[in-house]
């Protein structure tokens, strides 16, 4: 096990030494954006930004397509199982590219490939093969999600695996914090910028925009330098799989972390999936009215986003369940609300727990694993992503009985639960720095 870093002063010091400055002063000292002195961090987060611009448009505008083209939280729920099952099944295959060849050039092809997926279903609709008009044709997204989960799949692993070859390990936690600072300053916007070109030119106008996004990615990734090195084995791919199972196995701490994430992922997720339910059926605002709750929720991410860049590194672990207790009890209360005001105000703390959630198990994964074995691990974090979506499916099969207020609220309630008996009972992750 990796010793701790060090080099950083207490919480506490940080506050008496800002006095009169306030927090303001506190979260804008000379850490929170010091990542962003590393010129080849710059291009990475160029291609992150293009990257996830075209993701968070379009999970405003898959879900509504679905929801609209079909009425129906189940099928919702399968569109994104699509997605999820190339990702559970070429994850770890994803984790030996990662430690094997240039994750450059993983990231390159991954990205080229997305623009042709948008691409192909802005095509579908300005021709006609999508729409309410043609029987059964959300087929196309069905498929769409199947390519998209395996470029995730082999993708991402590598895309989270480069990150330390850049920044170094204790600059991580600033260089990840920052990156979710980008993706939700892309929740506050893109999101909304979804639901207005959906209401003013149709779902094609943002298929296209997304196209754009992902070849904005590609020519970043164009100009990052080679940070790895390639390396061939004489053992198979399998081989490289069993012995990162071996040694996560004998890692307690890892092997703690990815299970309360994957608890913490799959209870919590499931709501962004269902939303179109939420904004068309239970406080009826449409497409634009969910784009501004997406946005809203960035929101509060971005603000704790700023928060987590200005820490130092100590008490992660404590912050790390602090952050899933505050956006589980929001969800709670969110998944009830039939205000729109009440909504929009809860929905703030949603996003600035989830981004503690995201940030901080992604951190202490990455700062705690050996070098060699990181993409094989990272690649299982990445299947727990895919595990939201069975998490979706099964919240949308149930919420045609249930109803999807009392079963969004009921996963975030059983989040809740199993946060406190993790914080209670499980020191070790209490106590991670």
């Amino acid at each position: 096990m990796k010793e701790k870093g060090s080099g950083y002063r207490d919480i506490g010091t940080e506050l008496e030494t800002v006095g009169g400055g306030g927090i303001r002063a506190f979260l804008l000292n000379r850490r929170t954006f010091s990542s962003f002195k590393n010129r080849v961090y710059l291009l990475y987060y160029g291609a992150m930004l293009g990257q996830m611009a075209a993701m968070n448009m379009q999970m405003v505008a898959r879900s509504l397509l679905v929801y609209r083209l079909t009425g129906s939280a189940a099928i919702l729920g399968g569109i994104s199982l699509a997605h999820a099952l190339p990702m559970l099944l070429l994850s770890l295959f994803g984790g030996v590219i990662a430690d094997r060849v240039q994750k450059k050039y993983v990231m390159l092809i991954g990205q080229g490939c997305s623009a042709v997926i948008a691409l192909g279903v802005a095509l579908a609709l300005t021709f006609g093969y999508l729409s309410t008009e043609v029987t059964g044709s959300w087929w196309i997204l069905v498929v769409a999600s199947l390519f998209q989960g395996t470029i995730m799949g082999l993708m991402m692993p590598s895309r989270q695996a480069i990150l330390p070859e850049i920044v170094g390990e204790e600059q991580l936690m600033n260089a990840v914090s920052l990156n979710t600072l980008g993706t939700n300053t892309l929740r506050l916007v893109a999101p909304a910028l979804a639901g207005f070109l959906i209401d003013a030119f149709d779902f094609k106008a943002v298929y296209f925009t997304m196209t754009v996004m992902y070849l904005l990615a590609v020519t970043f990734i164009l100009f990052l330098p080679l940070t790895s090195t390639m390396s061939v084995r004489g053992r198979g791919a399998l081989a490289d799989i069993k012995e990162g199972f071996k040694y996560i196995r004998h890692q307690t701490t890892i092997v703690l972390i990815l299970i309360f994430n994957l608890f913490a992922v799959v209870l919590s997720m499931p709501y962004m999936l269902l939303m179109p339910i939420f904004t068309d059926d239970i406080l009826k605002v449409g497409a634009t009215g969910m784009g501004v709750l997406m946005s809203v929720s960035g929101a509060g991410a971005m603000v704790g986003s700023v928060i987590l860049a200005s820490l130092p590194n100590k008490k992660r672990g404590l912050l790390l369940l602090a952050s899933c207790i505050i956006m589980s009890l929001a969800l709670a209360g969110f998944s009830f609300s039939t205000s729109w005001t009440l909504s929009l105000g809860i929905i703030v703390f949603v996003g600035l727990g989830q981004t503690g959630r995201m940030t901080l198990g992604n951190t202490l994964l990455q700062y705690y694993v050996e070098d060699e074995y990181r993409g094989r691990v990272m690649s299982i974090y990445m299947m727990e992503f895919g595990l939201v979506s069975f998490g979706a499916f099964a919240a949308g099969v149930l919420s045609e009985s249930l109803g999807v207020q009392w079963v969004v609220g009921g996963f975030a309630a059983a989040l809740t639960f199993l946060t406190m008996l993790t914080l209670i009972f499980v020191p070790r992750i209490r106590k991670l720095d």
